[in-house]
């Protein structure tokens, strides 16, 4: 066998090392962080460790979230998520999925402090056990004593423009609108309140929740966030890693096209070649 290259694992490395030119050039900033990947990724849901850890790796992700309710502090060390995680590579990012009141998520952000994890937080709020909604009261009000204690404030909220304002006004270090419900792979389903938000806030915009595959992260980008959350896009794939490659590549597409501009939109053709002038010399 050959031990060249495939023209396919080339093109991969390419692209790879594309990817990173473009995110090293491209400083995200939270609060008193930065980051050059604008992709942050969960995780939840893989069917092992293992396949983690090779899907973060691939994903070129440098933040990665963890939903600290469900971490098993006191099983067996290898039942522990944190200990899959390489704290060297990735900064960890607790959530606090999975709660539905202000005093739940207070006290899981709280711990995830107190454990010496993060300041960084993602807070979520959830209204509806079914649809996964934020409570927009309870949201608000949990950033805005987040805020207080010193925290950096990553927060997931709908995609209304006057709650995203409000979250903002509170000192939200991101606001973190929804594409579409949390894991229904349905993309972004309101692009112009989206576009409105993006518009009215100086605050660093990340997509969150929604988003199936590389064209939602793509279009998620080329509206002008400043960058994109996802798990279940990844962890259910039926090939987590390839398409963790696929959703880094797609951010740094859709953040190139952004800053790039893109043509506007017409109704009739607009020839690419001029139609005037003598063509002289033809054979």
């Amino acid at each position: 066998m050959s031990s060249q290259s495939s023209p396919a694992k080339d093109a991969a490395s390419s692209a790879t090392d594309l990817a990173q030119n473009v995110e090293r050039d491209d400083v995200l900033t939270l609060g008193e962080h930065q980051f050059n990947s604008r992709l942050f990724v969960g995780t939840g849901k893989y069917k092992d460790f293992e396949t983690m850890q090779e899907a973060l790796a691939v994903s070129g992700s440098e933040v990665v979230t963890v939903a600290i309710r469900r971490v098993n502090f006191d099983g067996a060390p290898e039942e522990n998520l944190l200990n899959y995680i390489d704290r060297d590579q990735f900064t960890i990012l607790p959530n606090t999925a999975g709660c539905f009141n202000v005093e739940d998520a207070l006290r899981v952000a709280r711990l995830g402090r107190e454990l010496g994890i993060s300041d960084l937080v993602k807070l979520e709020v959830l209204g509806d056990e079914k649809t996964l909604l934020p409570d927009p009261v309870a949201t608000l009000e949990a950033t805005q004593q987040l805020v207080k204690e010193g925290f950096t404030v990553l927060v997931y909220t709908s995609d209304d423009p006057i709650l995203a304002k409000r979250l903002e006004d509170a000192g939200a270090a991101s606001v973190m609108p929804a594409g579409s419900p949390i894991g229904s792979g349905q993309g972004i389903l309101n692009p112009n309140n989206l576009r409105i938000i993006l518009e009215s806030l100086s605050t660093p915009v990340i997509i969150d929740a929604g988003v199936g595959t590389a064209s939602d992260v793509a279009i998620a980008m080329e509206l002008g966030a400043e960058g994109v959350l996802l798990n279940t896009g990844i962890a259910g794939a039926q090939d987590p890693v390839r398409m963790a490659r696929a959703m880094r590549l797609a951010v740094v597409a859709g953040r190139d096209a952004y800053l790039a501009g893109r043509i506007p939109k017409k109704l009739y053709a607009n020839a690419s070649s001029p139609l005037e002038g003598t063509i002289t010399n033809l054979k």
